[in-house]
Order: C-alpha cells, then structure tokens, then sequence
C-alpha cells in the first residue's frame, strides 16, 4: 500500500548557533598554515579551525565552525596583540573578525563588476585599527572597528586581473607582492587607481613575488632570494633558498621558512639560527627566544621537534565512517558521479582507537601507492581486525586486512587481464552482517557486479556474480540479506536473499529493483537503510522510496516500493522529489538522518511524516551540504556527520531505546525565558511512552504519548498557551505499564 501521510504543518526546525554547544568537531589540526603569538600563549591557523597552544602549561584548546567559527578552509590568518583582534579569511572570500566581545562575520569582499575569477583571500595583514586584505581581484583596505571595507584597488587591465598573494601597510603606504612585480601606493585618493601602481615610484621592481612583510623594514621575496630595505634601498640576504614558503620581519628579526627549514636572520642581514625540521613546513616564529614552525603533517613543532596540536585524523578528508566500542574508523576515498574514482590523492584511514587518533604507518611507508579507500570496517567479535576496500584502477585495488593498523594480507589485487582489466572487480564497500559474516560489493564484475564473500577457513574471497548490476555502492546485510545499491547504469537496487549461507547460492533469491517497482524515473540509488519495522529506505537519485518487508517482497513477481506524501501548505507532494540523497541512517527511536546532496541533513520522525530538524552549513556547523555519511552511536547518542571537509559530531537526543526506561534526562532544566525560548527535551524514554505533566498542585497540564526514545514540550498547557513560572512534574510510564520514571521541570518566565 502506498504510504499517505498527511501534515498538518510540515515543520522544519531552524537550527542556529546559539544551540552550538551540542556540537563539536574532528577535524585534523595537523596543517598549521600560520602563527602568531598573544601574550602567553600561541595561535596556529590550519585548514579548518584555530588552535592555542600555552607554552608555560601545555595546554591546547581550539576554536573552529563547532565552536565559533563561521567557516571551514582557512586560506589566511593574522592576529595583533595589540588590540587583541584576529582575522580569518577563507577559501571562498568570507573572513571572521575575532574580537574580545565576539566573533563577527563578514560575508563577502569587494568585486568588480565583471570579475569571475578566484573569492580565495591569499593574505591578511593587520596594522593598528585597519587590515589589508589580499585576494585574486588585487587588495582592500579593511577597517576593523567598523567592520567593514574601504578604499580598493582593482588590478585589472583590459579584463585581465593581476593577483595580489601578499601585502602590508608601513609608513601610509601599502606594498603588494604579485606575480609582475613588487610595488607600493600610498593610502590617497588616487590609491584605487590601478595604472597609478605600475609607475615609478610605486612600481618597485618587476618579477614574481609571492611573499612581502615589514615592521621597521621590509622584506620581500623574489624567486629563491630574499631582499630587505627601507621601502626604496634593498639588500640581498646572501643565501639562495630552495622553496619559500612564508617571510615574517620582526622588529629585531627576519625569519624565512623554506620547504624544510627555518632560517632567522637579524634586521641587518647576519644570520642568528638555522632549524631543520626534516618535515614539509609552512610558516615559522620565535616566541620568547624559541623558534616554534608550522608543519603540514604534524602541527606546531617545537626546536626539540615535538609536535603540539590537538588530537584528530591525520586529513579532513572522510568520506565513510564505521563506529564500535568507543573506536571510530574513516575512509577517505573520493568518487565522482557516484560511478567513477577520480585521481586518488593517496591517503589512508584514519583511527581512533578510544583515546588517541592513529594513522597506520603502512600508509606513510606506502605514500607512493594508489589508495582510494572507499570504506573500512572492524570486525565486531574483534575490532583489532579491520578490512578496507581500495577502489581504484590499479593493481592496488582490492580488499586489504589489517590487525591492529599492521597490513595482515592483502586481497584480490591483481590487475585483470581482460580488454576492460583495470576497471572490473573493484570492491567498494563492505558489511558485517548479525552472524558476523563479511560481505563486499563488488563492481564490473564478468557478469555486472555483486559481492564477495569471506571465507574465514580459507582466508579469502568468493564472488557472487549477479548479471543485473554494474556499478555498486557500499552494501546493508541483514537478516540473511544483503541490499546493494547501483548508482550507476542500469541503476536500481539489488535485493539479495542468501538465506545466512554465503558460501552456497543453490537456495539464494533476488530482485533487482529499478522504474518497474516504483522506484524513481532517475533510479540510480546511492544509499539505504533498514528501519526498526524491517522496511527498506532507499535512497535514489531522484528521491526517497520504502519497500515494506523486503524479505517477503523479493518473493513477489513485481514488488512495489512507496513514496511517502506529505502535505505542505494544503497540497500533497512527494517527499525529497528529484533529491539526490547521500546517505539514509536510522537511530535506536526509529527516526531517520537523511542527507541530501547540496542540501544538507535532515532528521525525519520514524513514518518521515515530520521534519524535526534541519541541519544546513548555513543554520549549523556542518562543514557542506553535502554529507557523506551519517553514523549513530546508540549508546550516548552522537551522531557523526562525514563531509569531505571534515567530520562534525552532534549530541542527539535519543540513545539506545528499549521497552523500558533507560537513563531520563530533561534539558535545558531550569527553563530560563530570557536565556532560552526552545522546547524542552526528554531523552532516555521507553520505545514507547505515556506521559502526564501535572503543576505542583496535581492539576493536569499537558498529556502527551511518545515514541522513539525522546520528547519535547513547548511549555503550552491543553489550550495553548504558556504555563506560569514554577515546578512542574513530569510522570511516565512505558507501553505496558511495567516500568515508571518521574522528572522535575523549573520554568522561569
């Protein structure tokens, strides 16, 4: 039967920051891009977020989009202790100014009309009240009190933009290192005047220049040199360098970070100090006569090169994400279209094993072989052993072991001789099914696609070839079953009855579901789940459809899946319609996490009937709209979001959800009106749960029944409107009346 589920009012839930301490981030803290130092402590900029490090204590606390940050991919950073501001500017042109009295958010920098080139901001240097920003169109002047910009100069000619990648103000003048040339303008009117730069005085000296800085000098960079001098004289300092990679003038010194080393040199030239880091560097500073680099691996390194950071993957690259027993795995595998892999970019997994983050060494020892790891997974009855899936088209591909992060064995990764060899039996995603048994999807097969199976006796692989796949995503095994989504022509679902026996297909059964079974007319399925009442959601190309019992269904000569129908504002549609959905998760309360492509997460009641919250990068801190993976762990209730920016964690309101009551907690609790206008939150509930919330007198307020594990109350009485300020008590009992609860709630109006 088609599903028809009827809204009253189709509510989506706006998210913002003020609820930003459910959220937290483990994002990787290892690309330092740029320091600076305030007073007692120092300030890394990587690629997602901020850390401090307080050399006195050890301490390190860090700040990113879970915590304040507006944004993820930090292009540029600076920091004046003076005045005690910093700003960040990012990849797509957007900065934060971070105050003592808060962090302010400036959407966008100044465009020309016309220009459709790069937003990225390449550099930010603060001086007093005013910063000037560089960026692909030229440079502005911003003024930080204000916040916002002032004069501009677009370098452009004919169309044609000349990129500023670094800038300072000294002495009223602005100089600007560029890819023709070093030049300067001084803060007048005609300083938005691009031809006004490229005559003497203003046009210091022609070249490529990537780095300029100054205090009571200036330094630039020219190719392997560096120069110094007053604005009009320059020397050289007399070393050829191999790869700058940042410059940063001092009042009393020069320090030039080259590819793996640090060179500090006094204002006049005479070198002080020479650190090698034996690592691929970033930026440098002296701190209290201590030299302290930037790594792009390992975070800050002090001059004893230990590395100081906060704890996190090794990249931010995720893709797919599996969770048992406190430990977290990540892939970090890209695909494009859902049917191709791109250049991989060569990286492993990433491991938390319950109190440190690992990255295996086999992956640093082996950074020259072509690894697409689409998808890694333990073994639950022993989680020291882990199996990951490396889809590519090399002789790489294939499925690979590993015992405790050590390479164990490698599997199925010879390169096929057939005319299409490098591009059939690429395994891509695998799953533990509840009798431990480890089934892989498997794409390009002889026959289309399938699954291998472990064979532990023998330790190895064996194909189940079906003739109606061809391209596979990472599969669902349940109950004897395993479902197979096909995001790639012909496009469909595989429904797979192997009856709990792998090993032997004589008694196996399946469909493969595609338009004929209702399935969208865009049917090329990305994701799916198995809900709490054994119903299929699949998720397409083209929207959301949910097959009811899919082990009976398989049985029926044309099964037909249902779309659900909501109805929004008096007229019914179909819910996700023409929606790519990324990934469908279902908690212990039987609500679904569902992420759509571009339009980020939204967390649907069990029937999908009701939207109760919508989680965007705009109204939260999700890194983008596009979430790869949604992973929850039923035991404290966090839900993983992987991005290929990042991975987010949000505290859910349901935990692991049985018929009786598990540990009820209510927040926020007091209820204060000034400080918080929400609902109020039960969580810890039975599956199912009656619930009467009388005042102190024992007059009844608000009756209500819920399902899944949780509840809110708007704090309305039976007619609607807000109770007074006072206790109120909360009595429960679950579905048989064989378990209680009470709670307390305080509302301050």
């Amino acid at each position: 039967m088609k599903k028809n589920l009827l809204l009253l009012s189709f509510f989506i839930a706006i998210i913002t920051f003020a609820q930003t301490s459910k959220w937290g981030d483990l994002f990787s803290y290892n690309n330092v891009l740029k320091i600076r130092e305030d007073n007692d402590r120092l300030i890394a900029a990587t690629e997602n977020g901020i850390f401090f490090y307080y050399p006195s204590t050890g301490e390190i606390k860090k700040l990113s989009k879970a915590n304040g940050l507006h944004d993820v991919k930090i292009a540029a950073f600076d920091y004046d202790a003076a005045t005690q501001t910093g700003i960040v500017g990012y990849q797509n042109g957007s900065m934060d100014v971070i105050t003592s009295n808060g962090i302010y958010f400036i959407v966008d920098i100044p465009l020309a009309t016309g220009y459709n080139g790069s937003k990225k901001i390449n550099h930010i240097s603060i001086n007093g009240d005013r910063a000037v920003i560089s960026a692909g169109y030229g440079v502005s002047i911003f003024n930080i009190s204000r916040r916002e910009f002032g004069d501009t100069a677009f370098f452009a000619s004919g169309g044609v933009y000349e990129a500023v990648n670094s800038a300072v103000i000294k002495d009223n003048f602005v100089y600007v290192a560029t890819n023709l040339g070093l030049k300067r303008h001084e803060l007048n009117s005609t300083f938005a005047i691009y031809s006004e730069w490229n005559v003497s005085p203003n046009f210091i000296q022609s070249g490529i220049f990537r780095k300029v800085d100054a205090n009571n000098i200036i330094a630039f960079t020219s190719g392997n040199q560096v120069r110094y001098g007053d604005g009009t004289t320059f020397s050289n300092i007399p070393r050829t360098f191999g790869d700058i990679r940042d410059l940063r003038v001092t009042e009393n010194q020069i320090i030039v970070t080259d590819q793996s080393q640090v060179y500090v040199y006094s204002v006049n030239g005479e070198q002080q100090k020479n650190f090698n880091a034996s690592e691929e560097l970033n930026t440098a500073i002296m701190y209290n006569n201590i030299l302290y680099t930037g790594t792009k691996l390992d975070g800050i390194y002090n001059e004893q090169k230990v590395s100081l950071k906060p704890d996190g993957p090794y990249k931010n690259t995720s893709y797919k994400l599996s969770l048992l027993n406190n430990q977290i795995w990540v892939s970090s595998g890209v695909r494009d279209d859902y049917d191709t892999a791109p250049n991989p970019s060569h990286l492993g997994y990433y491991h938390f094993d319950g109190s440190k983050w690992i990255y295996p060494n086999y992956f640093i020892q082996n950074s020259g072989i072509t690894f697409n790891i689409m998808d890694v997974v333990p073994n639950p009855s022993n989680p020291s052993e882990v199996f990951f899936t490396n889809y590519t088209q090399t002789d790489s591909k294939g499925i690979y072991k590993m015992t405790d992060d050590v390479l164990a064995k490698t599997y199925l990764t010879e390169l096929n001789s057939l005319p299409a060899g490098p591009y059939i039996n690429r395994p891509f995603g695998c799953a533990f099914d509840d009798t431990n048994n480890l089934l892989c999807s498997v794409s390009h097969t002889t026959k289309g696609g399938g699954f291998y199976y472990y064979n532990r006796q023998s330790d190895n692989f064996a194909l189940t070839d079906v003739a109606v796949t061809y391209n596979v995503q990472k599969p669902l095994a349940k109950d004897g079953m395993i479902y197979i989504p096909v995001p790639y022509t012909p496009g469909g679902m595989l429904v797979y009855n192997y009856n709990n026996t792998p090993a032997t297909t004589s008694d196996d059964a399946f469909k493969f579901l595609n338009k004929n079974n209702n399935l969208p007319t865009d049917n090329r399925c990305a994701s799916v789940a198995l809900d709490k009442n054994d119903d299929l959601w699949i998720g397409t190309r083209g929207g959301l459809r949910v097959l009811s019992n899919p082990k009976s269904a398989i049985l029926e000569d044309s099964p037909q899946t249902d779309e659900i129908i909501i109805e929004e504002n008096g007229l019914a549609e179909e819910l996700f319609r023409d929606a790519l959905l990324l990934q469908i998760t279902v908690d212990s309360g039987n609500q679904k996490w569902v992420s759509v492509d571009g339009g980020g997460v939204f967390y649907l009641s069990p029937s999908g009937d009701r939207t109760i919250y919508h989680f965007t990068k705009a109204n939260s801190p999700l890194p983008n709209d596009s979430v790869t993976d949604i992973q929850v762990d039923e035991k404290t209730g966090k839900v993983y979001f992987a991005t290929l920016d990042g991975i987010m964690v949000y505290q859910g309101d349901v935990t692991e959800v049985t018929s009786n009551f598990g540990d009820v907690l209510v927040y926020p609790n007091p209820v204060v009106y000034a400080q918080y206008k929400g609902n109020v939150r039960i969580r810890g509930l039975a599956s199912k749960t009656n619930i009467r919330i009388t005042d102190a007198a024992g007059n009844l307020v608000h009756s209500a029944v819920a399902n899944g594990g949780y509840f809110e109350w708007n704090l309305n009485n039976q007619r609607g409107v807000r109770v007074a300020s006072g206790i109120y008590y909360v009595l429960m009992t679950n579905e048989d009346g064989t378990d209680t609860a009470t709670a307390k709630i305080a509302v301050v109006n």
